[in-house]
């Protein structure tokens, strides 16, 4: 087998990966979505721009074998020209507006994984090339093409074969057109240059977002390249960053250490395939059964069906055949009545018998007769009724049961109700059925860590008879998938959904709120079970009203956890209610708060505490400073990251969040570092040290209306001693 053909074989194999998951072809100038998935450049216009009559050329190298794609339908330009045209402004048609680069469809969902891409104002402008899949997918065309070789560039005819491509001149050449264009001792001796290729891509990538910097670092948040102006100023500045070559090699350890992996199980693959093929077969031929065994059913319903329409039309024949001889013999009856005919007649022969005992001897019985035949003229009567109303036949409940028919021996599978699902230590899974299910026996909680090579398989739960269980042993800080099934008479049904949860990076520290230090019992309402409390005006905030003409200050009232921590990883978390005015959440130690609880406060005075929730910079002039509290302010629906020196107080942009659901606050004693998580995706949302010198509480200081619930896996060990 020749180079070329082991190449093609060799690619080949690779194919699937190579295809655009919109036209169905070959990749055509690549662009990396926020998702990582890729689309071709023109698919992504189309996809936003699906209204967009573009009367500019197609590319002259585009290759639209698919009659049928968006590629065949819609002319494109190239990509050059396109973007001087979005830069420039020129484009003025009906999905634009004039002096603007931006589409009035910015968002779409991801061909590969459904979710929603959002470009922002930048629009295509904003994606990156996929230069590496670019290069795959030419060496995979020049593979395909393998009997026309790459031609020389620069040669007079006859033109020879091309044996380098230069990647600064983006042409070929042959080993001699190379040698006149490339002197020894020259700036063009020191050009790139490659094998025969028809692709010239950049040799630097440049960041989309500031065009003349090249990138050279790399965000772990938004996992894309960016420059040191994003870090600086940009759209990046808050986010972990780490030097491209780092980045880079990590990376390529890991994709090698992986490639490695599969490569060490091909047996088990090879093993795992045999397996499938086995199923294969196995489906085919339990599938073709089960369509013998519906047919036999249907026969047989057809049988009965058949049985009772032969019964009942017989009925209906023995019914019309008596009622038409009962008609006909009330017909000749009458038919007699007629004058020279039947019984008028005879009687009008007995009539004319003129001996008179005879006459009476028959008159007598023929008198009777006419009798009753006159009184059948006066209540006439029909001897059948010709109407069939008994023999009408309703099968709509029938032709119901008809339409609903099923295999009703595999359940339908449930779903997974994410609101009421949560993982700590353990993790608490809530499932439904639909509402016209019918009833199931059990049901099986499957569930596998990802990311694990030692814990890739599914594991499963005992039968659970309810629509909820507790699944124990997780490991902190990890992904799980989950999935269940149901089972009725020993027959399983398809798994739900699954759905991924994550694990708190450390154990749970279960706590109640503690109504003896420092509680306010006029201001602040504490739950019996102690886990929630709300804040109300007292007493005390009027009197201190009807003193202050011009206005008056709420302090802040704290409350802090009946426990306290001393060593190790503890995390919990809780829900702030959303029409909360201020709330803060976080750590204090002891000391911290014998200060707040026993210092005085000046209601008159809103500067009087640094730490009264007043914004007035002196908790963020110290941020630099490991302090024994570290507090973050949460109300109006909005969480609000303190500043990282006084120098920023102007930027409020970076620092206002939504509020979530769920807040989860980390603390590491031995480390002295405090995290604050959005609790339902178990994403950072900030971190800083804290003085772990003496003991640390959860604290909370509520001001204004509001209220803090702890979650329930937080209380429920310390509410069943209790």
């Amino acid at each position: 087998m020749s180079r070329r053909s082991s190449l093609l074989v060799q690619m080949k194999s690779i194919e699937r990966e190579l295809i655009c998951p919109v036209c169905k072809e070959l990749f055509s100038q690549p662009l990396v979505l926020p998702c990582q998935h890729s689309v071709c450049h023109r698919c992504v216009r189309e996809l936003l721009m699906p209204n967009h009559d573009d009367s500019l050329s197609t590319d002259a190298g585009s290759e639209c074998s698919n009659p049928g794609s968006p590629r065949a339908r819609v002319p494109s330009p190239s990509m050059e020209k396109l973007d001087r045209l979005l830069r420039s402004g020129s484009i003025s048609s009906p999905g634009w507006r004039r002096s603007s680069v931006t589409p009035r469809v910015t968002t779409f969902p991801c061909p590969g994984c459904q979710h929603d891409i959002d470009l922002g104002e930048r629009g295509i402008s904003m994606l990156f090339r996929n230069f590496t899949l670019e290069s795959i997918v030419e060496r995979y065309r020049q593979a395909a093409r393998a009997a026309v070789a790459i031609m020389c560039n620069v040669c007079k005819p006859p033109v020879q074969e091309a044996t380098k491509s230069c990647m600064d001149c983006k042409a070929s050449f042959c080993n001699e057109c190379f040698k006149m264009n490339h002197p020894w001792g020259t700036p063009k001796a020191q050009h790139e240059y490659v094998g025969p290729t028809t692709n010239f891509r950049p040799k630097v990538l440049m960041c989309p977002e500031h065009e003349m910097e090249k990138v050279n670092m790399y965000c772990e948040v938004c996992r894309r390249p960016v420059c040191h102006l994003c870090k600086l100023g940009g759209s990046h500045a808050n986010h972990r960053v780490t030097s491209m070559s780092s980045a880079y090699k990590i990376l390529k350890e890991k994709l090698s250490k992986s490639i490695h992996y599969l490569i060490s199980k091909e047996d088990q693959v090879r093993t795992q395939i045999s397996e499938l093929e086995v199923l294969i077969r196995h489906t085919e031929e339990n599938g073709q059964l089960a369509e013998r065994r519906t047919s036999e059913h249907f026969e047989r319903l057809l049988e009965a069906l058949q049985e009772r329409r032969t019964e009942m039309l017989r009925s209906i024949e023995q019914s019309r055949s008596l009622r038409v001889e009962r008609l006909r013999a009330q017909v000749e009856e009458y038919q007699g009545m007629l004058e020279n005919s039947g019984l008028v007649g005879y009687a009008q022969e007995v009539l004319k018998e003129t001996d008179q005992s005879c006459f009476v001897q028959t008159a007598k019985l023929l008198h009777v007769r006419i009798q009753k035949a006159t009184d059948s003229l006066k209540t006439f009567q029909t001897a059948a009724a010709p109407s069939f109303e008994e023999f009408v036949l309703d099968t709509s409940k029938e032709e119901l049961l008809l339409k609903e028919l099923s295999f009703s021996g595999v359940p339908e599978p449930p779903v997974i109700d994410l609101s009421r699902c949560r993982v700590y230590n353990e993790g608490l899974i809530h499932w439904h059925l639909s509402e016209d299910s019918l009833p199931t026996d059990h049901h099986i909680v499957e569930f596998r860590k990802l990311g694990s090579e030692e814990e890739s398989g599914w594991r499963a739960s005992e039968p659970v008879f309810g629509c909820s269980t507790v699944l124990s042993d997780l490991s902190a800080g990890s992904r799980y998938t989950f999935r269940v099934k149901s089972c009725r008479n020993g027959v399983y049904s398809p798994s739900s959904p699954e759905v991924t949860l994550h694990t708190p990076p450390a154990p749970v520290f279960g706590f109640l709120f503690n109504e003896k230090c420092g509680f306010s019992a006029e201001r602040l309402q504490l739950s019996k079970r102690r886990d929630s409390v709300e804040s109300v005006a007292g007493m005390s905030l009027l009197l201190a009203a009807e003193r202050v003409q011009t206005g008056s200050y709420i302090c802040l009232d704290y409350i802090i956890g009946d426990t306290g921590i001393s060593h190790g990883r503890h995390y919990w978390a809780f829900r702030v209610q959303p029409d909360s005015y201020m709330i803060k959440v976080g750590v204090a130690s002891d000391s911290k708060l014998t200060e707040w609880f026993h210092n005085p406060r000046d209601t008159s005075s809103p500067r009087y505490d640094h730490d009264s929730g007043h914004d007035s910079g002196s908790e963020d002039a110290c941020f630099e400073v490991s302090q024994p509290f570290t507090l973050v302010t949460v109300g109006m629906g909005r969480l609000f990251i303190p500043k990282a020196s006084a120098s920023a107080a102007g930027d409020h942009s970076s620092r206002v969040l939504p509020m979530p659901q769920r807040i989860g606050v980390c603390l590491d004693y031995d480390a002295g570092r405090v995290f604050f998580y959005d609790a339902d995706t178990m994403r950072c949302l900030y971190e800083r040290p804290v003085d772990c010198s003496g003991t640390m509480y959860p604290a909370f200081g509520l001001l204004g209306g509001g209220a803090v619930h702890l979650e329930e896996f937080i209380t429920a060990k310390r509410l069943s001693y209790m």
